[in-house]
Order: C-alpha cells, then structure tokens, then sequence
C-alpha cells in the first residue's frame, strides 16, 4: 500500500471510523437519548448528544405548566428525529421526548385504570384539550363535569386527575375524562355518608333542584329526593309551592335503598298527622266548611283542614242538575257547605256531599204545588210522548199526550205548542223517590162528558159535520166540542131511509145515547133507537097494537086532547122519523110475538140494544130470543 493510500482513508475506512466514534451510545432515530445543554441564547437551547453537530431546541418547548428554561449544563432527555440533517444539524426535539415518555407511563396508568394528572389548556369543537405532561388528550364537553358546566374558566391550566377512557398510540390519539374520577370520588364518599345515616332519622339539607316530581336536598354532600306527595298533609300542585332553591329544610329520611343508594326524605312526616282520630273529628252526618282544592270528572275534593281533603262525587252535589260537569256546579278556590256521609280512617277517606246540606227541592215542590194546584210554567222541551214544562229551580214537569185535550188525539193536540211557550198546568202526581211531576193541561177544564151529563137511553140534539158512504159524523155538547159516528144501520128503522145522504151537514136532529165508553171517549149514537122508544112510548100512553088502531090514530088522538106544548112536543119526532105504513106493519108484527121467533141473532141484538135491554152478546141464540121476549112482554 503506498503511502498516498494510507493518508487517504477509502470511503469504507470513514464508515468504520463513524461506527467507532458512535461506539456505546444508542443513537437510534426516533429515540429517546440524553444531552447536555451547552448554551441558551435567545429564543433557542444548544444541547449536545454526543454527535458530530450538535442540536438546537426552542425554548418554549421547555417551559410550559410547573416547568422554566433549563441551564447551561443540564442534562436533558431529547427526542432524536435525525442524526443529521441538509445542513449537517442534529434535528432533536424536547416535546417529543417528553411526549414519549408520557405515552410510557400513560400506558400503564391505562393498563392499571389508574388517573393521570394533567391540565385543560385550550377548548376545541367538542371539548378542551388537556396536557397530561407532554401528551395531548382529548376531553369531550360532556365529560368535564357531574352536571352541565357553563363556565369552565376556573378549570383551566389547574392540574387535576383525569381518567383515561381511550389511548390510540399509533394515532396518537388520547381520550380523558374529569367526570368519572368525579362519579368515583363521589361514589365512594356518598357511601361513607349513607352509612352514616339511618332510616327515620332528621336531617337538615338544602334544596339543590326542583322537577315537577319534587326537589334534591343535599344533606352533606349526598343528595336524597324529596317527593312532592311527602312535602305535606295537603294536596301539592308543584313543589314550587312547598320549597325553593338554596333554602334549608328539616326532612326525615323515609328509605335508604342499599344498592342504588337512593335516599327518599320526607318533610310531612316531622309533622303531625292530621288523619288521627279523623272519625271522632268529622262524625257522620255533621256539615262542616271546606274549600274546593280540585276538580275531576267524577267530583271534587274539599279540603276541610289543613291535610284533610274528602272526595264530594258528582252523584251528590245537586237534587236537580245531572249529568252536569263538576265544574259547572263549584269552581276551585271556592268555599262550601259539605255533609259528612262515610269515613274510612284506613284508607284515608272521606265521602262528602253538597246537596245534603240543602234542602230537597222536591221535598219543597210538593209543598208548593200539591197535587191539584195549578202552575205556570215555560214548555222546556217537546218529545214523542209529551210537553216538558219548568216548574221550579230547574224541575221540570211533563204532560204526557193523552193529558194534553180532552177531545184531541195526543199526536194532533201537541201540534198546539212550542218550545217556549208559557202554559198552565195542573199538578197531577209528584214522585219524590224518583223524582217525577205529572202534570196535566186538559185538567183546566172539566170533561166534556162529565159536563154535558150524558146517560143511556137519553135523547140529545146533535148537528151533522160529516156525511160518509157508512154513515154520519155528528157534534153535540155546548160548543158541538164532542163528536160521534152514526152508523148507516142506526139512521133508521125503515131500511129505505138508512141513507146517509138524506141527510145535509149542518143540519140538526135528535138522536139516543145507546153506549157511553169513558175509557175511549166513545159516545154511541142511534136515530133508530129513538123511533122504536118513541114509538113504544106512544103505544104504552095511547094503546096497543091489538086494539086496530094505527099509530096515526093514535097520535092524532093524544096531540087532540093534549096541550099545544104537549102537541109540538109530540109533533117534533113524529115529523122528523114518521115510519111508513110499511115499517109500521113490520114492528107490529115484530110486537105480536110471532116475528121474535124468526128473527136472526143479530137482529135480536140490534133489537136489545135499540131497546136498552141488557143481554149477554156470547149467549146462545135461543138464550137471547127468551130473554128479549121476556123484556118486550111476549
């Protein structure tokens, strides 16, 4: 080898030389090596790690929370990037070495769910960024506290643990939490504290929050709940009523559950129950004051003291308005008279009653209105069966259609009326169990057949209104207010003068009662009857069908001696129903006996009933025959 070659070392020569400069030094990029600082002017720190060139670090990266610059001659842990770099430097980096070794020992805090210290030093979208000694972690804005925080000022840049909920070390990503190491902290007191405490034991708290349930009272750094049924005796719309936020209250503790370590406090309980000896308070039957604290659909509670309330149900608040609301009757606030009506200390009630207070109306109707006065009232409602008409404090009464006119069907006479309209009325029945008035309008007047008197066998004068294929309608009475039919077969005894037509309406004739039904308001009507009477009479006076003289010589004879009163009343149904020769031969031959014996069960009827000879219509025809032979003297 010449001597040009031994003072110039081949480039393999200077590879060795390098390695055995760097021998027992772990001068590996991307680790972590110690270094000393040699110089600090302005704004950078010279360290040197044993290389050829030496580094330079910014000296903010050594200053931060609890830590200052360092000095000439610290030694220093650095993080080597690279060895060297375009300028021949040494690239070297102090956070990142003190990032490497937070992310060692974060690591097994993680792996021990031990907490780290760090401190929250900036806010980003979500959440804050917290510095857990040279690693950067993440603190989600709902993990900074228990509660929601709105000013996180005072937390900053303070050291504090945190938990360590998620590490990502190839990302470098770190997620921390202040809210568990709170839960726990929390946790662990509030079961040193809920074992101080006992069931039935008072406390003094402070109310921290308020729902609509009730409100969280801190009793010393546990909070119990507070219901709002055990606030107090009385009925509690809101707890607002009761408590407010901040102020001191005295509770019991009612319950610790051990396992959720859920208190529930009570303040009605340090008071005295107003339910003890409740009966001997309000006995049955006694009328106290109350005032309405609620309304429902099914009644209304009374409080009559303070914790005291009793349920007054729909059923018994007013004698006369049902179906009514609660609310329509009494309003909330309200003060009323309340009965006692049942009392069940066990259960904690109290049945109440309005109306018993009062007196019942109907009790004071029957008083006002006995049964055959009369009242004056507004026809409230008009239904299929009759007239509703108001009486007193909203009773109203009814008049059923058959009680409207005496002569009028039900269905014609309610055509009269409308709602509205003020009419009178008799009182006809009053039922205070069911709460009934029967009232009646055609009980004003009296009854057109009572008026007139009519008896059988009477003779009236009647006025045709109507002439039909069957026979004649007729009025009669004092205003013609009562009507009949006359049957075709009744409108003579001749057959040939049985014609409807014959006959004009308006005019007037006579006619005898034959039936009167006061059940269906039937008068029975006969002109036939009246000429056989008649004739019979005349016959009686003035002699028989044996002596040969004719009903004409007869009556010619009695209107001759008689007076000329006697004569016009003889005159007056001989000139409106004289019977032709022919009729005449035909009763006379009926009154000889031998014509009964030929004659139908019908005509024997028709006879009968002419007559006003009582038979049994369901008898035999023999029956019959003997019994009208026997009435006509044969």
């Amino acid at each position: 080898m010449s001597d040009t070659q031994t003072q110039t070392p081949s480039r393999d020569d200077f590879a060795s030389m390098l390695e055995a400069s760097f021998a027992g030094q772990d001068l590996a990029e991307g680790s972590v090596i110690k270094g000393r600082v040699t110089a600090v002017e302005n704004d950078f720190v010279t360290v040197d790690v044993g290389l050829k060139t030496e580094g330079r670090i910014p000296v903010r990266e050594f200053t931060g929370p609890g830590s200052a610059a360092p000095a000439v001659g610290d030694d220093v842990e650095v993080y080597l990037e690279r060895i060297e770099n375009a300028l021949g430097d040494a690239v070297i980096s102090r956070d990142k070495a003190r990032r490497e070794e937070s992310w060692d020992r974060l690591e097994k805090a993680f792996d021990k769910k031990e907490p780290v210290n760090g401190a929250l030093v900036g806010r980003v979208k979500g959440g804050f960024t917290v510095d857990l000694g040279g690693a950067s972690a993440f603190l989600p804005g709902s993990q900074v506290d228990i509660r929601p925080v709105r000013d996180v000022g005072p937390l900053m840049n303070i050291e504090q643990p945190f938990a360590i909920l998620k590490m990502d070390r190839p990302r470098g990503n770190i997620v921390v939490s202040r809210r568990a190491v709170l839960e726990e902290s929390r946790a662990e007191q509030r079961a040193e504290l809920v074992g101080q405490l006992a069931e039935g034991e008072a406390r003094e708290g402070i109310v921290k929050n308020i729902t609509d349930y009730g409100a969280f009272v801190d009793l010393g750094g546990i909070d119990g709940l507070l219901h709002v049924t055990d606030m107090s005796w009385s009925r509690v719309g809101h707890p607002s009523e009761v408590v407010e936020v901040g102020a001191t209250v005295n509770v019991q503790i009612i319950r610790i559950n051990p396992e959720t370590q859920r208190i529930s406090l009570g303040m009605k309980q340090l008071m005295s129950d107003p339910w003890e000896g409740i009966a001997a308070k309000y006995p049955v039957n006694a009328t106290f004051k109350g005032r309405v604290t609620n309304i429902a659909e099914y009644g209304a509670f009374v409080e009559l003291e303070a914790g005291v309330e009793g349920l007054v149900h729909v059923s018994e608040m007013s004698w006369t308005k049902k179906n009514v609301h609660p609310g329509k009757i009494v309003s909330t606030s309200e003060e009323v008279d309340v009965m006692v009506l049942d009392v069940d200390s066990d259960k904690r009630r109290i049945s109440l009653g309005i109306k018993q207070t009062q007196r019942n109306p109907w009790d004071v109707l029957a008083e006002k209105h006995p049964i055959g006065s009369t009242v004056e009232g507004e026809v409230k409602n008009i239904t299929e069966f009759g007239l509703f008409v108001g009486i007193d404090d909203e009773i109203d009464g009814m008049v059923h259609l058959s009680d409207i006119d005496w002569n009028k069907s039900g269905d014609e006479a309610v055509k009269d009326f409308n709602k509205g309209d003020v009419v009178h009325a008799k009182v006809l029945d009053i039922d205070i169990e069911k709460e009934r008035v029967s009232l009646g309008i055609k009980q004003l007047a009296s009854d057109p057949m009572d008026e007139g008197g009519y008896r059988r066998n009477e003779t009236i004068t009647v006025t045709v209104s109507e002439i039909t294929s069957g026979g004649i309608e007729v009025t009669f009475g004092d205003d013609n207010n009562m009507k009949s039919f006359i049957r075709k077969s009744d409108l003579s005894r001749d057959r040939d003068e049985q014609r409807p037509e014959r006959f004009t309406v308006g005019a007037k004739l006579d006619a005898r009662v034959t039936n009167i039904d006061k059940s269906s308001r039937r008068v029975s009507l006969s002109i036939k009857a009246l000429e056989i009477a008649e004739e019979k009479e005349a016959v009686q006076q003035y002699g028989s069908s044996d002596s040969g003289a004719s009903l004409g010589d007869i009556l010619g004879a009695a209107l001759k001696d008689a007076t000329p009163a006697e004569a016009a009343e003889a005159k007056k149904p001989a000139a409106k129903k004289a019977a032709p020769k022919k009729a005449a031969a035909k009763e006379e031959s009926a009154d000889s006996g031998e014509n009964f014996d030929k004659m139908t069960k019908a005509q024997l009827v028709e006879y009968a009933e002419a007559n006003g000879i009582e038979i049994v219509k369901s008898a035999k025809v023999a029956e019959v025959r003997d019994v009208v032979k026997a009435a006509a003297g044969k």
